[in-house]
């Protein structure tokens, strides 16, 4: 795909975009790759980048008391970003790693403003996205609270059914809210009929 047909793709995902705003997004936007483990951003640094995943994923984790717990996954046709310093003037709580090489389109916070002020439709599609990021967000602390670990994996499997291909499963369990030795145990566990 070139760049209109990937912006045009991510418009009609989230909220249509007019043919002068995708000519100014892209006109904002860089395309850039990480390597595997490359760390975007880090904890108590300011960022005001998102990356719009092209091919590869993502990760946002933190540190507590040295364990590395992770707290979003994504991947193809949907951005990261580190949120708090991205929407604040506060520094980041979470790296931002990416876990495969990753192709980006990268934006800046100042662009981003500048297409929503001037474009209604870019308003719109960044109030999707941010919507999305945040009903997901919901699900999760949901989903932690209330269900149990088996449940929690079983959800995330129809959310991402591949990211066992793609995450480690180190990082799933951190996810979930679990061991490592827990979720090798979910996973061992035959279907009976």
């Amino acid at each position: 795909m070139n760049t209109e047909e990937i912006f045009t793709s991510i418009g009609q995902s989230y909220s249509p975009l007019s043919i002068e705003c995708l000519q100014e997004l892209m006109a904002h936007s860089k395309l850039t790759t990480f390597k595997k483990g490359e760390v975007a951003v880090r904890e108590g640094q300011y960022s005001k980048k998102a990356y719009l995943i092209v091919q590869g994923c993502a990760r946002a984790y933190y540190l507590k008391d040295g364990k590395d717990i992770s707290d979003w996954f994504t991947f193809e046709n949907q951005f990261a970003a580190p949120i708090v310093s991205f929407f604040s003037d506060e520094p980041s709580p979470h790296y931002v790693e990416f876990v495969e090489e990753s192709t980006v389109y990268e934006f800046s916070k100042d662009a981003m403003d500048y297409l929503s002020d001037k474009y209604h439709d870019f308003e719109r599609f960044i109030s999707k996205v941010v919507t999305e990021t945040m009903l997901g967000l919901c699900q999760r602390l949901n989903s932690i609270q209330f269900n149990k670990a088996e449940d929690r994996y079983k959800q995330l499997l129809l959310i991402y059914p591949d990211i066992t291909n793609r995450i480690p499963l180190t990082h799933i369990a951190s996810y979930l809210g679990i061991t490592l030795e827990t979720l090798s145990r979910i996973r061992s566990v035959k279907v009976r009929i």
